[in-house]
């Protein structure tokens, strides 16, 4: 099996309060009066007290379309990835010539030569290391990344891999699009980075058991992006909480069965954080116990939802959390498809 060996996230530098955003976003489209009465009611209510952005929030209203928010995302995903990736090898206690494999994902921006291309030549990895870019993945990225990573060192004979997240949100913000689901996404979402390191060798950290994967039918139009000449434009239906309690209770109690496992020997939920209705539809639909997704609900306020980020900076705080060894824990996120990945962990 495969061991994750260290988690590393990187904020960028500017934290703002979630009423600080709110005004600049407000001042940056063009809303009348009942429309920023309601971008502020939905900011209220995502429970997020503050954000960091991959720019000072006066420069946004500086960006003048998709390719120079792009050149943005390219310069800032090298800059924190190097840097999530390096420390996160060091905690690992091991070097970029380590690395037999890296795969990187994101939702929020492009780039050809990828992103991991350009910090596997900054670091100095190895010129054989394994490439792998993953985008469209969304918010069920990191989770998706962890399980793709396990495939790999399970099935070949490498040793250590790197998953890289890299979500920058705002730089997507659409200044013209007066939609509830724009004026939700921009009440939301944050930006960070995060490093993953697994390896096949003994040691701290948790052992990923296995995965699963699912593809809901007639969802496509759930959650994601349209491509706009403008550059990503936000795809979010309110349906997703009840995709959530249609489908995440079967899924869950039949992965955990085919282990020997039920909910209640779950001793640490590593959930994405989705948003508040989102969670609740898991809590509710779970049956969890009271405070089971505390560090998801903490995360949400202190940094909002970074997309396929979110779920690692979970797993790396309930690690800090030390849960008893040997117990079976759980990572839960879902992201456009509309789909879901469940990775079972052994603290």
């Amino acid at each position: 099996m495969s061991r994750i060996a260290a988690v590393h996230g990187v904020l960028p530098p500017n934290r703002y309060a979630q009423a600080e955003i709110t005004d600049a976003i407000a001042r940056l489209g063009i809303l009348d009066a009942t429309e920023r009465r309601v971008l502020e009611r939905l900011h209220r209510h995502a429970q997020v007290e503050y954000r960091h952005l991959v720019l000072p929030l006066d420069d946004y209203v500086k960006l003048d379309g998709f390719g120079a928010a792009n050149d943005v995302f390219v310069a800032a995903a090298v800059d924190l990835g190097s840097q999530a990736i390096a420390e996160a090898l060091d905690a690992a206690g091991l070097t970029p010539r380590d690395v037999d494999m890296i795969l990187f994902t994101t939702v929020t921006g492009l780039a050809a030569p990828s992103i991991e291309a350009r910090i596997a030549s900054r670091l100095g990895m190895r010129p054989d290391v394994k490439r792998l870019p993953l985008f469209g993945l969304g918010c069920v990225g990191g989770a998706a990344g962890v399980a793709r990573v396990h495939d790999y060192l399970t099935a070949k004979s490498a040793q250590v891999a790197v998953l890289l997240s890299v979500e920058f949100c705002s730089l997507t913000i659409q200044r013209d699009d007066r939609s509830i689901a724009n004026l939700v996404a921009g009440g939301l979402f944050g930006d960070g980075v995060t490093a993953v390191v697994a390896t096949t060798s003994e040691g701290p950290g948790p052992r990923v058991v296995d995965s699963r994967s699912h593809l809901y039918p007639d969802s496509d139009q759930v959650m994601g992006w349209d491509i706009t000449n403008g550059g990503f434009r936000v795809v979010l239906d309110a349906s997703v909480p009840a995709v959530v309690r249609t489908y995440l209770p079967g899924d869950v109690d039949g992965f955990l069965g085919d282990h020997g496992l039920t909910r209640k020997d779950v001793t640490a939920w590593v959930c994405h954080p989705g948003g508040p209705r989102v969670l609740e539809a898991v809590v509710e639909a779970l049956d969890l116990p009271p405070g089971a997704l505390d560090v998801t609900w903490r995360s949400l306020a202190e940094v909002g939802n970074l997309s396929s980020s979110s779920v690692l900076r979970v797993l790396a705080d309930t690690m800090a959390l030390d849960p008893p060894k040997g117990t079976p824990g759980l990572m839960i996120a879902m992201g456009p498809g509309f789909c879901s990945e469940l990775v079972l962990l052994e603290w």
